[in-house]
């Protein structure tokens, strides 16, 4: 059978698929998210810290993804679990990044300011810094959403879910009738979904980025 005809008869199971890996991928950015700017806050305001935070981040990315969850693999199984481990950690580093870079370049007068009229260094962090630093962070998150998008597919090697699980059946199957049709699916899904996700984003910033800052 032709492409179009593999989509019609195959188009549930890929939806499926296509859920599962839009979700891990999600979820996974949720936690990274979290702990990224958890660690440009804590380290920020010192030099050292923060090449320490960036250096820590970026050796993750030194790992190819095949072997960060065959690594994984024995400590906590196959399944969801590595792949929600090997995803939040390849994550981290435009998060980190982008929120220290974002952080330090916060214009010292009105932090000044804040602490001027009575700001605690809490609510300074959070009403001011923060917000000034927020379009290079979602920059951030949206690069870290594009490679994550791709490196999910790799954890079917761990029997992770998501449209890597249709690629991995089709190159295993080379030569058969739809061997091509799969891996052909199984990519433009991935591509799909990455541009959904950062249209998505791109709507989040014209939310959430006052027209001052994002000119």
């Amino acid at each position: 059978m032709n492409f179009w005809e593999y989509l019609g008869n195959r188009h549930q199971q890929l939806l499926a698929d296509a859920y599962q890996h839009a979700s891990a991928v999600f979820q996974c950015m949720v936690v990274a998210t979290l702990l990224g700017v958890l660690l440009g806050v804590a380290t920020y305001r010192s030099e050292w810290a923060g090449n320490l935070a960036t250096t820590a981040t970026s050796t993750v990315l030194t790992v190819p993804a095949l072997a960060m969850i065959g690594l994984l693999v024995p400590v906590v199984g196959l399944g969801v679990a590595p792949t929600v481990v090997a995803l939040t950690l390849y994550g981290l580093l435009p998060i980190v990044r982008n929120a220290i870079v974002g952080l330090r370049g916060v214009d010292p007068s009105l932090v000044d300011a804040a602490r001027g009229i009575g700001m605690s260094r809490l609510a300074r962090l959070l009403k001011v810094e923060l917000p000034l630093a927020w379009p290079p962070i979602l920059t951030g998150i949206r690069v870290s959403t594009q490679m994550l998008m791709g490196i999910a597919a790799i954890a079917a090697y761990a029997s992770g879910p998501g449209l890597g699980n249709v690629i991995f059946r089709g190159l295993a199957s080379l030569g058969s009738a739809n061997a091509l049709n799969q891996v052909l699916a199984g990519t433009l899904g991935i591509i799909v979904l990455a541009l959904l996700f950062d249209a998505a984003y791109v709507l989040i910033g014209r939310l959430t980025i006052p027209r001052g800052i994002r000119v």
